[in-house]
């Protein structure tokens, strides 16, 4: 009850100065947003969705807006920031939760498209602002399906709520209809602050036929103790495709929290893939919606853990429509006393026959004290389906390690590569290939990280 105090103190201070206070849009949907967390409130192990990851850690961050530690003369511009393909790409950058000009760059784009800071766009026209917010999903609490006083998983319902009442900033692409954006879109976050919190908001929308590819970075360049809380809203309209990564890196004291919600209409593709390799706590929601027939989604995930370090990955794909086809794999590295969470839940409604949906999740376990929660879910309401799902955890194959002992390797470079090889195969899943080999690229570097091995894309030859 402590932190939705002094958030009631913190909306009542700062929502008079958020932008585009008076229009009446912005008004209601940060009102809405502010009375559906003080009726959520932070979600607690006592919810199903939240059974293994407890957010007590918000105890001691700052709930305020970050300040920024990025000086003028010149920090900045020293920055090597993150980029799957450096100079070829659409760019917007966020310092401490607020868009930077300088640092970002968009160069021309094609007729039918859009790239823009939420600040700006509500700037801009606040009216237009919110009706460009209102056409995006929000995250469900449910299926629908079931009865009873607490049937929901939980799924971030009342942090969404949170970034609702502190609407601020963000990212909004619009690809018109067939359009073919071959550069790709990155949005990257970049954290300085010693503490602090932001709430931003990203809007993607795919119109029927267009192909669009969007790449999300979260990195640390001296960040402390932040709190980023992030809401992704995705529509993918028939027929379209959309290529989209999150890549994870904030210092080991940030606590990260992500919602990604997606619709998907009939023959669109939507693929997403989220790296995780930072924070001391993170966890990220995945909701598809495969909303018209012959619609396909591919999520995969992969994560490195380690020391007292938390990785949550909770997903729920939804199959409303008949012929749609969706594939699962999440794998992930627990070392020390790090804990990962894997729940991923499969649904197929009465009308989804001929569904097409699987499921896989695996974690390596490099120390005794490594821990791995997973719950895998299937709920069918169809009989015409094709579901599995898995998960399996373990340790190194010590067949595999003395094959490459007996080949003259040395036991930690042997160790390195099977780590590598273990999680490249989720790289694998990613069909870009510039968003492909940036996975394979950081996979590799958190692995040196792991092991103090570097391991080289080539070397993975070996275990063949």
């Amino acid at each position: 009850m402590a932190a939705i105090a002094t958030l009631k103190d913190l909306y009542e201070t700062l929502s008079p100065g958020l932008p585009g206070v008076g229009a009446a849009g912005l008004d209601r949907l940060r009102a809405d947003g502010y009375a559906r967390f003080l009726a959520e409130g932070v979600p607690t192990p006592k919810v199903e969705g939240w059974k293994y990851t407890n957010l007590r850690d918000l105890a001691g961050i700052s709930l305020a807006p970050a300040r920024s530690a990025a000086n003028s003369d010149g920090a900045p511009s020293a920055w090597d920031l993150p980029s799957v393909a450096p100079g070829k790409t659409h760019r917007l950058v966020f310092v401490d939760g607020v868009f930077n000009a300088a640092l970002s760059a968009v160069g021309p784009l094609p007729e039918g498209v859009a790239l823009d800071s939420l600040r700006g766009l509500i700037d801009a026209s606040p009216a237009y602002a919110a009706e460009v917010l209102d056409r995006f999903p929000a995250p469900k609490a449910d299926s629908g399906l079931r009865v009873g006083p607490n049937p929901g998983r939980g799924q971030t319902q009342g942090l969404v709520a949170l970034n609702g009442a502190f609407l601020a900033e963000g990212a909004v692409l619009t690809v018109g209809e067939g359009v073919n954006l071959a550069q790709p879109v990155e949005v990257v976050f970049v954290a300085t602050a010693a503490d602090g919190t932001w709430h931003p908001r990203l809007l993607i929308d795919v119109a029927p036929g267009a192909r669009v590819t969007v790449a999300e970075h979260h990195v640390s360049r001296g960040g402390g103790a932040t709190f980023a809380n992030i809401v992704t809203a995705i529509r993918v309209g028939e027929g379209a495709t959309l290529r989209h990564a999150k890549f994870q890196e904030e210092a080991e004291t940030a606590l990260h929290l992500a919602s990604i919600t997606a619709t998907v209409a009939a023959s669109a593709t939507y693929e997403t893939f989220v790296l995780t390799t930072g924070a001391r706590l993170a966890r990220t929601d995945v909701q598809v919606r495969l909303e018209g027939s012959n619609a396909s989604t591919r999520v995969s995930g992969a994560y490195g853990v380690d020391g007292n370090r938390h990785a949550d990955f909770t997903s729920l794909i939804d199959h409303v429509s008949p012929n749609c086809t969706s594939r699962e794999v999440v794998k992930g590295v627990i070392d020390g006393h790090g804990r990962a969470v894997f729940q991923g839940k499969i649904i197929v409604r009465p009308d989804a026959q001929k569904t097409d949906g699987h499921q896989l999740n695996r974690a390596l376990l490099l120390s005794d004290t490594a821990e791995i929660d997973a719950k895998p879910e299937l709920e069918i309401y169809a009989d015409d389906v094709k579901c599995s799902h898995g998960a399996t955890a373990g340790e190194l194959d010590e067949d595999a390690l003395f094959y490459l002992r007996a080949r003259g390797i040395p036991a930690d470079t042997a160790r390195a590569l099977l780590i590598a090889a273990f999680l490249d195969e989720v790289a694998e899943e990613i069909g870009d290939p510039a968003l492909r080999a940036h996975a394979t690229s950081r996979i590799q570097d958190r692995i040196g990280r792991l092991t103090g091995i570097t391991v080289d894309a080539a070397d993975l030859a070996v275990e063949e």
